[in-house]
Protein backbone atom coordinates (compact mmCIF):
# COMPACT_ATOMS: atom_id res chain seq x y z
CA UNK A 1 0.00 0.00 0.00
CA UNK A 2 1.21 3.36 -0.25
CA UNK A 3 1.98 5.62 2.22
CA UNK A 4 -0.41 9.01 2.47
CA UNK A 5 1.00 12.61 3.31
CA UNK A 6 -0.39 13.77 6.29
CA UNK A 7 -1.89 17.23 5.52
CA UNK A 8 -1.58 18.73 9.15
CA UNK A 9 0.93 21.11 10.10
CA UNK A 10 3.66 19.99 12.86
CA UNK A 11 4.64 23.07 14.76
CA UNK A 12 8.34 23.11 15.82
CA UNK A 13 8.44 25.84 17.86
CA UNK A 14 6.74 29.42 18.14
CA UNK A 15 8.10 32.97 19.05
CA UNK A 16 5.71 34.21 21.72
CA UNK A 17 8.55 36.84 22.41
CA UNK A 18 8.26 38.63 19.22
CA UNK A 19 4.61 39.36 19.54
CA UNK A 20 5.67 40.85 23.24
CA UNK A 21 8.40 42.59 21.43
CA UNK A 22 7.19 43.64 18.54
CA UNK A 23 3.79 44.56 16.26
CA UNK A 24 3.30 42.24 13.95
CA UNK A 25 1.89 44.39 10.71
CA UNK A 26 2.03 41.05 8.31
CA UNK A 27 3.24 37.65 7.46
CA UNK A 28 4.75 35.56 4.69
CA UNK A 29 5.60 31.98 4.68
CA UNK A 30 8.91 31.20 3.64
CA UNK A 31 11.19 28.18 2.72
CA UNK A 32 14.45 27.84 4.48
CA UNK A 33 17.20 26.22 3.30
CA UNK A 34 18.93 23.45 5.12
CA UNK A 35 22.03 21.20 4.09
CA UNK A 36 22.35 17.52 5.51
CA UNK A 37 21.55 17.15 9.21
CA UNK A 38 20.45 20.41 9.75
CA UNK A 39 16.60 19.17 8.83
CA UNK A 40 17.08 16.28 11.56
CA UNK A 41 18.16 18.60 14.19
CA UNK A 42 15.13 20.65 13.16
CA UNK A 43 13.19 18.02 13.56
CA UNK A 44 13.86 16.82 16.87
CA UNK A 45 13.38 21.46 17.57
CA UNK A 46 17.51 21.06 18.75
CA UNK A 47 17.72 24.81 17.80
CA UNK A 48 17.46 28.25 18.98
CA UNK A 49 15.71 31.58 17.20
CA UNK A 50 15.57 34.24 20.22
CA UNK A 51 17.33 36.85 18.54
CA UNK A 52 17.09 35.18 15.23
CA UNK A 53 16.30 38.31 12.02
CA UNK A 54 16.20 38.35 8.55
CA UNK A 55 18.12 40.41 5.84
CA UNK A 56 17.87 41.15 2.64
CA UNK A 57 21.09 41.26 0.65
CA UNK A 58 21.13 41.29 -3.27
CA UNK A 59 17.21 40.53 -3.16
CA UNK A 60 17.39 37.56 -1.50
CA UNK A 61 16.77 36.39 2.32
CA UNK A 62 18.51 35.08 5.03
CA UNK A 63 18.27 34.21 8.07
CA UNK A 64 20.98 35.72 10.46
CA UNK A 65 21.80 34.53 14.66
CA UNK A 66 19.54 31.27 13.83
CA UNK A 67 21.66 28.55 15.74
CA UNK A 68 20.62 24.83 14.90
CA UNK A 69 22.35 22.36 17.27
CA UNK A 70 24.79 19.41 15.77
CA UNK A 71 22.76 16.35 15.03
CA UNK A 72 24.17 14.04 17.83
CA UNK A 73 24.30 11.23 15.24
CA UNK A 74 25.75 13.32 12.35
CA UNK A 75 29.51 12.83 13.34
CA UNK A 76 31.73 14.44 10.21
CA UNK A 77 28.30 15.30 7.92
CA UNK A 78 27.13 17.84 11.29
CA UNK A 79 26.55 21.51 9.64
CA UNK A 80 27.92 24.84 11.39
CA UNK A 81 25.33 25.60 13.50
CA UNK A 82 25.37 29.79 13.32
CA UNK A 83 25.58 29.84 9.35
CA UNK A 84 23.41 32.53 7.36
CA UNK A 85 20.67 30.59 6.13
CA UNK A 86 18.72 31.37 2.73
CA UNK A 87 15.28 31.77 3.15
CA UNK A 88 13.12 31.10 -0.35
CA UNK A 89 10.76 33.21 -0.95
CA UNK A 90 9.13 34.72 -4.98
CA UNK A 91 10.99 37.85 -6.16
CA UNK A 92 7.82 40.43 -5.91
CA UNK A 93 7.59 39.54 -2.13
CA UNK A 94 11.14 40.00 -1.57
CA UNK A 95 10.83 43.18 -3.14
CA UNK A 96 7.56 44.11 -1.29
CA UNK A 97 9.16 43.55 2.02
CA UNK A 98 12.26 45.28 1.07
CA UNK A 99 9.95 48.17 0.72
CA UNK A 100 8.70 48.04 3.89
CA UNK A 101 12.20 47.82 5.46
CA UNK A 102 13.72 50.90 4.00
CA UNK A 103 11.13 53.01 3.91
CA UNK A 104 9.31 52.26 7.34
CA UNK A 105 11.85 50.92 9.41
CA UNK A 106 10.67 47.17 9.72
CA UNK A 107 12.30 44.59 10.99
CA UNK A 108 11.88 40.84 9.58
CA UNK A 109 11.43 38.40 12.54
CA UNK A 110 10.38 34.58 12.25
CA UNK A 111 7.35 33.96 14.45
CA UNK A 112 7.25 30.01 13.59
CA UNK A 113 8.67 26.97 12.48
CA UNK A 114 6.76 24.43 11.07
CA UNK A 115 7.03 21.31 8.98
CA UNK A 116 4.73 21.30 5.92
CA UNK A 117 3.90 18.08 3.97
CA UNK A 118 7.63 16.71 5.01
CA UNK A 119 9.46 20.39 4.48
CA UNK A 120 10.51 22.73 7.31
CA UNK A 121 8.98 26.04 7.39
CA UNK A 122 9.28 29.58 8.47
CA UNK A 123 6.78 32.24 9.30
CA UNK A 124 8.54 35.57 8.85
CA UNK A 125 6.37 38.60 10.64
CA UNK A 126 7.07 42.37 9.04
CA UNK A 127 7.25 44.03 12.28
CA UNK A 128 7.60 47.35 14.24
CA UNK A 129 9.15 47.76 17.50
CA UNK A 130 6.73 48.25 20.45
CA UNK A 131 8.09 51.17 22.63
CA UNK A 132 8.29 50.69 26.72
CA UNK A 133 4.45 51.99 26.99
CA UNK A 134 2.69 49.60 24.54
CA UNK A 135 4.69 46.69 26.17
CA UNK A 136 3.14 47.67 29.62
CA UNK A 137 -0.52 48.16 27.91
CA UNK A 138 0.09 44.66 26.32
CA UNK A 139 0.76 43.10 29.62
CA UNK A 140 -2.13 45.20 31.45
CA UNK A 141 -4.67 43.40 28.83
CA UNK A 142 -2.88 40.23 29.30
CA UNK A 143 -3.63 40.62 32.98
CA UNK A 144 -7.48 41.72 32.61
CA UNK A 145 -8.06 39.28 30.48
CA UNK A 146 -7.38 36.47 33.02
CA UNK A 147 -8.47 38.33 35.84
CA UNK A 148 -12.06 38.31 33.75
CA UNK A 149 -11.72 34.62 33.10
CA UNK A 150 -11.16 33.80 36.72
CA UNK A 151 -14.17 35.31 37.84
CA UNK A 152 -16.17 33.63 34.88
CA UNK A 153 -14.92 30.35 36.47
CA UNK A 154 -15.77 30.99 39.82
CA UNK A 155 -19.29 31.90 39.79
CA UNK A 156 -20.22 28.63 37.75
Amino acid sequence: MAKEKSGGNRVLADNRKARFNYVVTDSLEVGIELKGTEVKSMRTALFSFTDAYAKIVNNELFLVSFHINPYPFGNLYNHDPDRERKLLAHKEEIKKMKRKVDERGFTLIPLKFYLKEGKVKLLLGICQGKSHGDKRQSIKQRDDKRNVDREIRGKY
